[in-house]
């Protein structure tokens, strides 16, 4: 479900859009901001989630420079403490995926809204366009604490009027463990190169649609 001015038609228009304009106006910079799974960990530089998109928006046509501004071990406090610095007057849309940490630390959902919060409130004084990325929480919390967590980001993105992708693993789509296992390290958290090119493709429409809105 997509919240703000582009309804999903308007989403595949924007890659159509994209797919048949050799060249933006001007370069769109977006900054990927967020957590270990948008840094890269435990994959050599080009493998990571920043470079495979960097790779798929230009074979789509997009002449657009995306910042990592993944911090592994990041939770949602930490970014918030950064963002403002972060957030330059050159940056035009942002990739906003983080929250997991906050889960593997136990954090109460509503301190970790209240800094997702911020983080928006800074991007929204700046202009700058949001898509907010999902995480899930694990059932072994409870279904209360679930429910909260997960609920968060679509009420957040609705709140904020920005775009928003259900979850940044939802493109691994794998119900058979044993293939997801394939697609994963080994430490079962983090994405191999495989598993970030399957996430990249899923997600890569919404940054079409990101590019679009922060280019108008």
């Amino acid at each position: 479900m997509v919240y703000g001015a582009l309804s999903r038609l308007g989403k595949v228009a924007a890659v159509l859009w994209v797919s048949t304009t050799s060249a933006w106006a001007e370069q769109t910079t977006i900054v990927a901001f967020g957590d270990s799974l948008t840094q890269g960990y435990g994959l050599i530089e080009q493998e990571g989630f920043v470079p495979q998109m960097r790779g798929w928006l230009a074979a789509q046509g997009a002449d657009v420079k995306v910042i990592n501004a993944g911090v592994s071990g990041d939770t949602t406090a930490g970014g918030l403490a950064r963002a403002a610095w972060t957030f330059t007057d050159d940056i035009d849309g942002m990739i906003l995926c983080l929250g997991g940490n906050d889960v593997l630390r136990g954090l109460d959902p509503a301190v970790s809204r209240a800094n997702l919060t911020g983080i928006l409130e800074e991007a929204r004084q700046r202009d700058i366009k949001v898509l907010l990325v999902g995480m899930q929480a694990p059932n072994n919390y409870g279904a209360e604490y679930k429910q909260t967590f997960d609920s968060m980001y679509p009420a957040l993105a609705k709140d904020f009027d920005t775009l928003f992708a259900e979850s940044f693993l939802g493109g691994l789509g794998e119900d058979d463990p044993a293939k997801l296992q394939g697609l994963m390290q080994a430490d079962g958290i983090h994405p191999n190169k495989a598993g970030v090119a399957k996430i990249v493709a899923a997600l890569g429409p919404d940054v079409l649609a990101l590019i679009s809105a922060a280019s108008e």
